[in-house]
């Protein structure tokens, strides 16, 4: 007998037909989070083949379809050819991924979307990876990842993207001091709090940013040689080391949210500078062939924000923790505040106190007092910022 899977049907009716319907063709089940008896055109299709005398709705005309017959059909037929899910009922669509379709899978985000008056024009053409799901940038650190790539940002990322991690980048080529340097991060955690290594040869770090690549979403690189700097550039991907290993390091950056949450300024962010950075006289425990004094960032906060400031940074151990110096400079090493080694000077108001953080630039400090032979960098102020919240307990 026929059975018509309509809305008038009660909720009894509608659950004894629906599993009589998984039971009769159990592969076509809708994936978990779908609605309930809820099937593609195709489904539908080839249930009505394997049940012979089923008949499943809705049919063209009925009100869930209140358009035009010939066009709804021509429509879905459409958008099921234009999907790319796989139908597990055919065995010749059991293949192994293409390299383009590899390629897709790493760089989601340079899937664009096109945009139409027309909204089943605007859903066909939406590249799908996923039972019909659209690709989307789902966060803002993925749709600033995707402005860098394309050369749209190229200043340093202070400010930007606050709530997500953002990231210091040191690549060198596997070995030895790939090693030491592992260990050199183990061993000096307030300067260089390890957030992810990436698999050898591997420019992506699927751990904390998907579909991220460390040759190009970053603004600027700096490459050294033999422990002096070679040249910046805003994309590496020519020098990238064939057996490369990709290190990256947790980033005062990562904080600003929670200062501007706090009301603490910004300075830097707000004059469009990038924050000063200097090398100070705190030695770093040696790993091997590296050694080298702690670089340290500057921030000027208002001397009655200096306790919240020092409670909100304590909690961000992944991004150097609490100031290692509060006011006096020179008790670190730091002759003249006004000549940063990196980056922007900055004024000191007359209601501010100069406080210093570990910086992520110690390892590029590192990496020229220990001559290494080739290395790659963000440039100091530049950084990655990750799909991470800042507050991950990593």
């Amino acid at each position: 007998s026929e059975i018509n899977m309509r809305s008038n049907l009660s909720e009894k009716e509608k659950v004894q037909r629906g599993e009589l319907i998984r039971s009769a063709l159990p592969a076509c089940q809708p994936q978990e989070g779908s609605p309930a008896n809820s099937f593609t055109p195709s489904e539908i299709k080839q249930l009505r083949t394997a049940v012979k005398g089923m008949t499943l709705g809705p049919q063209v005309g009925e009100d869930l379809y209140p358009i035009d017959a010939a066009d709804q059909i021509k429509l879905l037929k459409q958008k099921h050819e234009t999907s790319q899910k796989m139908d597990i009922l055919n065995p010749n669509q059991w293949s192994e991924p293409t390299e383009s379709q590899h390629q897709e899978e790493a760089h989601p985000q340079e899937q664009h979307l096109t945009t139409s008056n027309n909204i089943h024009e605007h859903e066909e053409t939406i590249n799908c990876s996923w039972h019909g799901a659209p690709k989307i940038l789902e966060t803002p650190a993925q749709m600033f990842r995707q402005k860098v790539r394309k050369g749209f940002f190229e200043s340093p990322t202070n400010g930007q993207c606050p709530g997500f991690m953002q990231c210091n980048l040191v690549v060198l080529p596997q070995g030895p001091i790939a090693f030491d340097f592992l260990l050199f991060c183990q061993r000096n955690k307030k300067a260089c709090p390890l957030i992810e290594v990436c698999d050898v040869g591997s420019p992506h770090p699927v751990g904390v940013a998907r579909g991220a690549d460390l040759r190009t979403d970053i603004p600027k690189y700096a490459i050294y040689k033999d422990g002096v700097l070679h040249k910046e550039v805003s994309d590496v991907t020519e020098y990238w080391p064939e057996q490369s290993v990709a290190f990256l390091i947790g980033c005062s950056f990562t904080y600003d949210g929670a200062f501007l949450d706090a009301g603490i300024p910004l300075r830097s962010a707000e004059l469009g500078r990038n924050v000063p950075m200097y090398r100070t006289n705190l030695p770093c425990r040696t790993s091997g062939s590296l050694s080298g004094n702690m670089v340290v960032s500057m921030k000027p906060i208002p001397a009655i924000d200096i306790a919240k400031e020092v409670e909100i940074t304590s909690q961000y151990p992944h991004a150097h923790g609490g100031p290692v110096c509060v006011g006096n400079p020179k008790s670190i090493g730091i002759e003249n505040i006004d000549k940063p080694d990196w980056g922007d000077s900055i004024q000191i108001r007359d209601d501010e106190v100069p406080v210093f953080h570990a910086c992520g630039v110690t390892p590029q400090n590192v990496l020229m007092d220990s001559k290494v032979p080739f290395a790659i960098t963000h440039s100091p102020g530049y950084m990655f910022i990750t799909d991470l919240p800042c507050d991950c307990d990593i």
